[in-house]
């Protein structure tokens, strides 16, 4: 340890040091204090009879036969100044009375370095420090342990109590016990407080000269709330009348208050000062309570004010102060008096000192300021907006000033197991808009020594009451935190971590101008109690926004990236996740054979990323349906028993719900005749716009949503003009609370009223005039405008089924090429035609036909009557057939088999020279 201070004092890095040890050295050494100089003020007056030491000495003195040893008990007023001191062994008087350890001396860290005492003051929570751990030399030979005292009514820290000894002598059980000795007096503190309220009840009670033996008062003095039970008043009533009694009772003088109870009727309550033989000053509220029938009983208010004296009210018999604990009357009801001359009866609803009716006061609005904050703090699931509401529930109830900062690596989404790195601020709280803290969004890192870094690396709330004795704290920002102390007046701080699920968040910063009393312990324990709240939320809005921005990134890693080249439709899109969170919301344009297109629109119901998973499947099994070129109510039939396959699969496994419920769209468009053949599943129908404007849903038959199995599709063919538009969509576009659905597919039909715009802006048109202000479901919207293909783009030839047709349609094919510039693909085109028409002549039945179509890509067909699809092979060394596919493979970019009504078609694709 002594060699541990030596390379602090060096400036070196320091291992093996407590944190609260070095913490405090650190202090030490930005106060500018030497180990070697030790200096304490001495005041002589000392305040013997204060309530902290009138509590002590019952406790000193049952504790000291305990220690006879060399060890001696102290206790300190909240400046650390030492105010008694009990030794066990009178040899260790003479080594106390060498480090001014005896009363009049101030122990304050701030003066004499890390030591129990002033260390406990100063971070106000239980404290131990021996030997070397001391920063002044001359302490280091002694061991002590100290924690501040609390006072229960107040809330403040009236001062500490302290063991010191040799170090040699420390024991561990030394900590226990002072813990003990500082509970001990405590509670010696309010139970002296709870006699003396029992005693000015009973001057009021026997100056009043009545029987009463029908009070109830609890521990702070304050009548029970039933004691006004069978007076028919509500409980808001009785709280409302409990608040004004308070206020009162704060003032400690003659005084009368309305009250307006919810009724309408009026209350009138009478505060009067009561002074007990003794000369404990206390007052008493009583309530005059308006009659049954609804007339108001007012009080008459006092003709001149009273003196300043509070008058004394004697009892009828001399009543001594008792020296044990005098009981409460027990039953519950309010005592009734009458007031001179009024002829009116009272009811008594507070008695006690003014000075404990403050702090009943100031308890109550911490309580409702818990309870505000509890309504106020996390009504969103945004990270930003609930920390800007624990900001405005704190300011200006509890601080003058707020600051909330969020590791960056936290808004990362990562789990910040280290404290460290840059903050981010995300809110400011403050009773000004020119106070000079970091703005919003702004980047930064606290310097080590502030209260804040202090706070994230020992996870302990940090509390300042005088910023002008924490000069750790300028050292962030030297001119904005001189501007904060002169031009602002801050003169108190507190820090307190955010914390969740033992994840560090960040931290919030509390400060003081206006308010005159600095931040108490009770100050810290409502602020760590709303920080503590705002947490939670901070991390569930946290956690959800990286939850929903990882469903919604796969969500779109799942959907189309882009819309594949092809020459059928122009096409363009929008898609639109929902708020709440990501569905399974998808779209396709897949080209198919022939120059033909597919085209899908479907919905998983439910959101999340379970949604979007299945969304991805189902989009995959499409995918590899329409490679099949499969027609739309074979397509939905194959899917729809893919989506039964699965649901049985989970629900084997029990692993979740199923996926049944979801919906699709399938329709393939032919340029080349204009047919469109679509069929649905529980989807709703699209929308077709002719070139003349005029805006219909297509006349398709509904089919039942995937899943339910047992239902056939059915297809509907429409032929579509040249220049149609064709709109798919989902539900979420025509879904709002403010609409029907009918008024939303109106709407719909007039945002479409507009063919001669390309498909790009009328999918802007219709999302600003369809999209909900807080869409509750993904939306989705595909917008086709059709094209054709001329007739000079296909060549088609009808052959009967001999050998020597091969020939004739070389010559065709030869003169078709030449007609469309495409003479560079003649010989790969005759051989491709070649062979797949002369393998429809020896395997196949007619009637055979071959077409040729010019569109992005040069496509062949051979159609025959036959169902049998041909298989591609390799072929034997001794083989003399079986190569002909396997040319037309090498050959071609793509080449397939396609099932028609009446057989099938093989079709074959080359790339256009450019």
């Amino acid at each position: 340890m002594a060699r541990a201070r030596e390379r602090f004092a060096s400036g070196d890095r320091v291992e093996g040091v407590r944190a609260p040890i070095l913490q405090s050295w650190q202090r030490c050494r930005d106060l500018g204090l030497r180990p070697d100089r030790f200096e304490l003020p001495y005041d002589a007056n000392l305040d013997l009879e204060s309530p902290l030491v009138r509590a002590a000495l019952p406790v000193l003195g049952r504790v000291e036969p305990a220690f006879l040893g060399p060890v001696s008990l102290i206790i300190t007023d909240s400046d650390g100044t030492v105010l008694v001191r009990r030794t066990g062994d009178r040899s260790l008087d003479p080594l106390l009375d060498a480090i001014q350890l005896l009363p009049g001396f101030r122990y304050a860290e701030r003066l004499a370095g890390t030591c129990g005492l002033g260390t406990a003051l100063a971070e106000r929570r239980l404290h131990h420090v021996r030997g070397p751990e001391h920063f002044a030399e001359c302490l280091q030979g002694f061991a002590c342990f100290a924690a501040p005292v609390l006072n229960p009514l107040s809330g403040r820290i009236d001062g500490a109590v302290n063991l010191t000894c040799r170090a040699s002598d420390a024991r561990p059980a030394m900590e226990s016990f002072i813990q003990k000795a500082r509970n001990s007096i405590e509670q010696q503190i309010l139970d002296t407080c709870s006699q003396r309220e029992r005693t000015v009840l009973q001057a009021y009670v026997q100056a009043r000269r009545r029987g009463c033996t029908a009070v109830a008062v609890t521990g702070e003095g304050v009548a029970s709330v039933e004691a006004l039970g069978d007076t028919g008043l509500s409980r808001r009533d009785q709280e409302v009348l409990q608040e004004k009694a308070t206020e009162l009772l704060c003032s400690g003088v003659v005084a009368a208050a309305e009250v307006m109870l919810s009724t309408g009727r009026t209350a009138m309550l009478l505060c009067r000062p009561v002074t007990t033989p003794s000369g404990i000053s206390g007052a008493a509220v009583e309530a005059l309570l308006p009659s049954t029938s609804g007339h108001s009983t007012r009080l008459p208010r006092p003709a001149e004010p009273e003196p300043a004296e509070p008058a004394r009210w004697s009892p009828q018999r001399p009543d001594p102060e008792p020296a044990g604990t005098p009981k409460a009357p027990k039953t519950p009801k309010a005592a009734e008096t009458s007031d001179p001359g009024s002829g009116e009866a009272g009811r008594l609803l507070l008695v006690g000192e003014p000075t404990v009716g403050r702090f009943a006061m100031q308890t109550r609005r911490r309580l409702q300021l818990l309870s505000e904050g509890g309504v106020r703090i996390g009504t969103t699931l945004d990270v930003a907006r609930t920390a800007a509401e624990l900001a405005d529930v704190a300011v200006p109830q509890l601080a003058d000033f707020v600051t909330v900062d969020l590791l960056q690596s936290v808004l990362s989404w990562e789990e910040a197991a280290e404290t460290g790195g840059p903050l981010h601020r995300m809110a400011v709280g403050s009773i000004r808009a020119d106070c000079p803290f970091y703005h919003m969004d702004t980047q930064f890192e606290f310097v080590p020594t502030t209260p804040q870094a202090r706070c994230l690396a020992t996870g302990q709330s940090i509390l300042e009451p005088d910023l002008t004795l924490a000069p750790g704290w300028l050292a962030q920002d030297p001119v904005r935190t001189e501007k904060l102390l002169v031009e602002q007046g801050i003169h108190s701080l507190m820090t307190v971590l955010l914390r969740s699920s033992g994840t560090v968040l960040g931290v919030v910063t509390f400060y003081r101008s206006e308010k005159p009393d600095p931040f108490e312990n009770d100050d810290l324990s409502l602020a760590e109690e709303l920080v503590a709240h705002a947490a939670v939320c901070i991390d569930n809005a946290r956690r959800y926004t990286r939850e929903h921005t990882m469903a919604v990134a796969l969500q779109r890693s799942l959907l189309p990236q882009g819309l594949p080249q092809q020459g059928a439709v122009e096409a363009a899109y929008r898609y639109l996740p929902a708020l709440a969170g990501v569905s399974g919301d998808w779209f396709d344009v897949i080209p198919l054979s022939g120059a033909r297109v597919a085209l899908v629109v479907g919905d998983v119901v439910g959101h999340g990323i379970q949604a979007a998973a299945t969304m991805g499947r189902l989009r995959t099994a499409i995918h590899n349906f329409a490679a099949l070129d499969l027609l739309p109510d074979e397509l939905l039939s194959h899917l729809d028993d893919l989506v039964i396959r699965l649901d049985n699969d989970v629900l084997a496994s029990g692993g979740g719900h199923g996926i049944t419920g979801s919906s699709c769209l399938y329709a393939i468009y032919d340029p080349s005749s204009g047919q469109c053949t679509m069929a649905r599943a529980g989807h709703p129908p699209p929308a077709l716009v002719t070139p003349d404007g005029h805006v219909t849903l297509a006349d398709l038959p509904p089919g039942p949503p995937l899943g339910l199995g047992g239902l056939p599709f059915q297809v509907a063919e429409l032929e579509l003009p040249i220049g149609s538009q064709l709109v798919l969509y989902s539900d979420g576009l025509l879904q709002d609370h403010r609409r029907d659905i009918d008024a939303g597919v109106e709407r719909l039909r007039q945002a479409l009223a507009h063919p001669q715009r390309p498909p790009e802006a009328t999918c802007q048109a219709v999302m600003d005039a369809m999209l909900p202000a807080f869409p509750q479901d993904d939306v989705t919207l595909l917008v086709t405008r059709t094209r054709r293909l001329d007739t000079r783009q296909i060549a088609t030839w009808k052959l009967p089924s001999a050998p020597e047709v091969v020939s004739t349609l070389r010559t065709a094919v030869t003169r078709q090429l030449a007609d469309w510039d495409l003479e560079e693909l003649r010989f790969t085109t005759e051989l491709i035609l070649s062979e797949l028409l002369t393998n429809a002549i020896r395997y196949a039945t007619g009637p055979l036909q071959v077409r040729m179509l010019r569109a992005d890509s040069l496509i062949c067909e051979v159609s025959d009557g036959s169902s049998t699809s041909p298989h591609l092979r390799h072929a034997a060394t001794t083989d003399e057939g079986g190569r002909g596919l396997f040319l037309v493979a090498q050959l071609a970019q793509r080449w397939g088999t396609r099932y028609t009504a009446n057989g099938k078609i093989i079709w074959t694709e080359q790339d256009i020279p450019p």
